[in-house]
């Protein structure tokens, strides 16, 4: 993981925020899936928060998004929020959960 990047948690009602901070690296990576495993079961809609983030390596994404295929059944909503929401958004064609970006 990368020596900058954090995670903060926050739940509201049977919402999860994940708001993500400093460098986004392979590591990183594991750690949101790691995290959205963990508590993300019984949350209507998970945010990722992306204003934070410094940047965000070509290796994490592609790990964030091959290990992403593996929880959609348990993600119902998942919002990605921030300057670089897109940059971690699924593919348009990607079926099994609705994503949006703010």
């Amino acid at each position: 993981m990368s020596a900058n990047f954090k995670v903060l948690v926050h739940r509201n009602s049977d919402n999860i925020h994940l708001k993500l901070e400093g460098d986004f690296d392979g590591n990183s990576a594991y750690e949101v899936i790691n995290m959205l495993k963990r508590y993300c079961t019984g949350s209507s809609k998970v945010f990722i928060h992306t204003a934070c983030l410094d940047r965000i390596d070509a290796f994490g994404r592609h790990v964030f998004l091959s290990h992403l295929n593996s929880i959609k059944q348990k993600l119902s909503f998942l919002v990605f929020t921030g300057d670089k929401a897109s940059e971690l958004v699924p593919d348009v064609d990607s079926p099994g959960v609705c994503v949006t970006v703010h």
